[in-house]
C-alpha cells in the first residue's frame, strides 16, 4: 500500500469516525446531530473536494486538517473518560494520516547524502 492510499484511506476514515462519533456513540442533547456532525466534517470538506477531482494535494491538505482533529482526540482521551475509546481512534488515525502525508518527503529527506565539507 502506498503512502497516498494510506493517507487517503485514513482521511476517509476519520470522516467516518466523526460522523459515527457526533451521531451514534454519543448525540449531542442541546443541538441536532446532524448539525453537529456537519460542523466536525467541515474541515475535511476540502480535503475530500481534493480528493475526488484526483488531485496530488489531497493528502497535505488532510494531514493539515488532520492537526485539528489530533487536538479534539487528546482533549477528549484526558478530559472524558466515557469516549476515551473513539477519541483514542481519532488521535491514532490523524496520526496515520499525517505520517503517511508526509512520508515521502521525509524518506527523500533522510536519503540525501550529507555534505562533504566538513
Amino acid at each position: 500500500m502506498s503512502a497516498r492510499a494510506l493517507a487517503l484511506g485514513g482521511i476517509l476514515a476519520l470522516l467516518l469516525l466523526q460522523w459515527r462519533w457526533h451521531a451514534q456513540i454519543a448525540p449531542p442533547t442541546a443541538a441536532a446531530p446532524a448539525l453537529l456532525v456537519a460542523l466536525y466534517c467541515l474541515p475535511m470538506l476540502p480535503c475530500l473536494w481534493l480528493l475526488l477531482r484526483g488531485d496530488r494535494r489531497a493528502p497535505l491538505v488532510g494531514a493539515i486538517a488532520a492537526l485539528l482533529y489530533f487536538c479534539h482526540g487528546v482533549m477528549f482521551a484526558v478530559g472524558v473518560p466515557a469516549l476515551r475509546g473513539p477519541a483514542l481512534i481519532e488521535t491514532a488515525l490523524s496520526l496515520v494520516v499525517i505520517v503517511a502525508a508526509s512520508w515521502n518527503g521525509l524518506r527523500a529527506r533522510l536519503a540525501r547524502k550529507p555534505d562533504a565539507k566538513a
